[in-house]
């Protein structure tokens, strides 16, 4: 099987055909980053310890609560989704290759330099295409809870985002009035 298309990797241990530790311990010769979670009805702490040493990011014990269940789940993916985006430094923008650790916008031989603002914009855009992004997830992106830039300084960025990219006809920044904005690329 091929654990990157799974987000998540839910296992109990007790199955018919191959135990949750075996799997698990396939699984992680093939990927060291999926989250692997096994839920138990098996008490023992030499249990919790080897699923754990396995490369298990958490052990739930059976009953469990379905709400802690999902909240870990949710938490799990979050920080999977964080890690791949932070590891993300070089993007294709249609014509386009962005160099967010550089700032830099290459069009062909041509280099466009991007204020750091403008570069963690386009890269929250893309890390996000095709979804709307409300302002205020916009601003506390890129400005956290500074409270300053608060209003249309953001608008000033997308604008001139829309000038460069400008020559790319399947791209564009649609406002949402009332909403936020939402990075289209027609692909």
């Amino acid at each position: 099987f091929k654990t990157e298309s799974f987000d998540i990797c839910i296992l109990d241990i007790m199955l018919p055909k191959k135990d949750g530790f075996e799997i698990a311990s396939d699984i992680r010769k093939i990927n060291n980053d999926v989250p692997i979670i096994f839920l138990s009805a098996k008490t023992l702490k030499e249990d919790r310890i080897k699923g754990l040493r396995l490369g298990a990011d958490d052990y739930l014990v059976k009953p469990f609560s379905i709400e802690e269940l999902a909240l870990k789940i949710e938490i799990f993916l979050k920080r999977s989704q964080k890690n791949e985006i932070a590891e993300k430094v070089s993007y294709t923008v249609g014509r386009y290759k962005f160099d967010t650790s550089n700032y830099v916008l290459t069009f062909e031989e041509q280099k466009i330099n991007l204020t750091q603002r403008e570069s963690e914009l386009l890269k929250l855009f893309l890390d996000n295409k095709n979804k709307v992004l409300k302002r205020q997830q916009i601003l506390t992106s890129l400005w956290g809870e500074d409270d300053y830039f608060m209003g249309r300084s953001v608008d000033v960025f997308i604008s001139r985002l829309r000038k460069i990219l400008a020559t790319e006809s399947h791209i564009s920044i649609e406002n949402l009035h009332g909403i936020g904005f939402k990075f289209n690329i027609e692909e």
